[in-house]
């Protein structure tokens, strides 16, 4: 069994995926195996994938296009390791962010953390550094799960990150079950609370992945119904907060939601031009 499986679901991934997987095979920590499953891509996905020779990659094809909550639930059915990581094709892992996270994981010994998440570049379509996100106050460390949680509901915004970001532990992803695209922005959002309804989150306070933004992005094209979508999953996510959520709360993410969602179409307006 791998230490960890890294997953790359993908859907016409021909421009980037070949970068996606070489900021996997050049991870510090080489136990892991690399899973790309390809969900019927038109494009040349395959022979770029298949131009890597390592015995730790393992291409699939899917019969029928599962769209992108199918075939990341296809990932936890596949996925081997002790330890998984989804990454998309779009994005890239630092040299040692597996090393980094798994040592957390690995010194848990009661297996209270329920993941592992880091800071993250923004990357524009031409992989230039465009900002950097990270979790307020950016110091390295544990935090309880219900209060990283509290504080993504009153912000409005996942301060979790994207899946490449976040390293969890197989088993516990057996025990919540699939991936829920009921609200398809918060998706990420939505499987991270459940995984914090179980235990704590430790951040790592460098940036160990980057996320890319282009006007190809998934987040981009279903990016102004981002505020409905964080406001309708709040409400259902409030189950797994304690103490309860207060009016204060619920009120301060309907202001912040629509804040940010104006927020990004903007810095999608400048630098996706």
């Amino acid at each position: 069994m791998p230490k960890v499986s890294v997953c790359i679901p993908t859907y016409r991934g021909g421009t980037t995926i070949g970068e996606a997987i070489e900021s996997v095979l050049a991870q510090s920590l080489g136990d892991f195996e690399l899973i790309v499953i390809d969900d019927g891509s038109p494009d040349d996905t395959r022979v770029i994938v298949e131009r890597f020779v390592d015995p730790r990659l393992v291409y699939l094809r899917n019969e029928r296009n599962l769209g992108p909550q199918g075939n990341w639930n296809r990932c936890l059915e596949v996925a081997q390791g002790e330890y998984l990581k989804l990454l998309p094709h779009d994005d890239l892992l630092h040299p040692r962010c597996l090393e980094r996270q798994v040592a957390v994981l690995d010194d848990d010994y009661d297996e209270s953390i329920a993941l592992v998440f880091s800071a993250r570049d923004v990357l524009g379509a031409d992989g230039k550094v465009l900002t950097r996100r990270g979790y307020p106050g950016g110091h390295e460390g544990t935090i309880d799960g219900s209060m990283v949680m509290r504080s993504c509901v009153r912000r409005g915004t996942n301060l979790i990150g994207e899946p490449g970001a976040v390293l969890f532990r197989k088993s516990l992803a057996d025990r919540i079950g699939a991936f829920d695209a009921t609200n398809p922005y918060v998706i990420d959002l939505d499987y991270w609370f459940r995984l914090l309804a179980h235990g704590s989150a430790h951040f790592c306070a460098d940036s160990l992945a980057s996320f890319r933004v282009s006007p190809q992005s998934w987040s981009v094209a279903i990016g102004k119904a981002q505020d409905r979508d964080f406001i309708d999953f709040v409400a259902r996510a409030a189950v797994w907060i304690r103490p309860p959520l207060s009016a204060i709360d619920l009120l301060l993410t309907q202001i912040t939601a629509r804040l940010n969602k104006w927020l990004r179409l903007l810095f999608y307006t400048v630098y996706l031009r």
